[in-house]
């Protein structure tokens, strides 16, 4: 089967995609908040065009998946992907995550895929660990209040706060320089739009407030950190640097003037760097 759903153990449906020969290695991609498995597009047709089987879904209350009102958080988004790992019974993989998926990554890496035996490598792109939020034992991290005008300007009027994300900081839109696309905005909006208000509501909670220090402590397959000095969403200190620290087997890129949303905007530059990771 190339797309379906498979439902969890309190009944949410989970959509995912599956493409290429189940005998390849199988990449699994796990996409940032609030969208969806079609934001890896760029990454799934380069890797199945070099031979590699290609996994990824939408996060429970995102796409295509069901609107949930329950469980919307870091715990239950690793053991989602575990349920469709397991389900399709995929060994040997390479968990690629950008921002909350690198989130899902770690956890799901540390709780269930290394555990089990079914992970390789992993990659974190833009991603949010160890933790976003300021803290006194965070003190570089983002200030409570920026995660509250998220969640105001969500419940206030969603469809303009996503536009002008997408038009904005996601992929430095906002730049003096930046080459902007109407069609890449346009795609961003519409994944955002299909999810469900609720469940993107509180990923905001799950995204910016999960301590993930001991996950990444945890994880010993190798695994590759990477992102652009220029993200505007989630600051390089405060995530890249103290993953590729905390990682017992970590491979550092940071690209230069790249934004969080590098993986589209600069998919030619990062595609050929995580098929080399992934090979190495």
């Amino acid at each position: 089967m190339s797309s379906g759903f498979i439902k969890t153990k309190d009944g949410t449906e989970i959509y995912f995609k599956d493409w290429g020969s189940k005998d390849a290695q199988p990449i699994v991609f796990h996409h940032g908040w609030p969208l969806s498995a079609d934001d890896w597009d760029a990454q799934m047709l380069f890797f199945l065009a070099n031979g590699y089987r290609v996994v990824a879904h939408d996060r429970r209350g995102h796409g295509r998946s069901s609107q949930v009102d329950t469980n919307n958080t870091m715990d239950q988004y690793a053991a989602d992907a575990s349920v469709v790992v397991e389900h399709l019974d995929l060994r040997n993989a390479v968990h690629i995550g950008h921002s909350t998926g690198g989130g899902e990554v770690a956890r799901y890496v540390a709780r269930y895929g290394q555990p089990q035996g079914r992970v390789a490598k992993a990659v974190l792109v833009s991603s949010v660990p160890p933790l976003m939020l300021k803290t006194a034992s965070n003190p570089g991290g983002t200030p409570i209040e920026v995660f509250d005008g998220f969640r105001k300007a969500l419940a206030g009027n969603r469809a303009q706060f996503y536009r002008d994300v997408a038009s904005g900081p996601f992929y430095g839109f906002n730049r003096p320089d930046a080459k902007v696309s109407q069609g890449i905005i346009d795609n961003w909006w519409r994944q955002g739009m299909m999810g469900g208000a609720l469940a993107q509501y509180e990923g905001i909670k799950a995204f910016s407030e999960t301590d993930q220090t001991e996950d990444l402590k945890a994880i010993t397959v190798p695994t590759l950190v990477t992102q652009g000095d220029d993200d505007q969403i989630v600051p390089y200190e405060d995530a890249a640097l103290l993953q590729a620290k905390l990682l017992k087997n970590a491979t550092l890129k940071i690209y230069k003037g790249f934004p969080h949303g590098m993986l589209t905007t600069h998919a030619d530059v990062i595609n050929p760097d995580l098929l080399a990771f992934v090979k190495a």
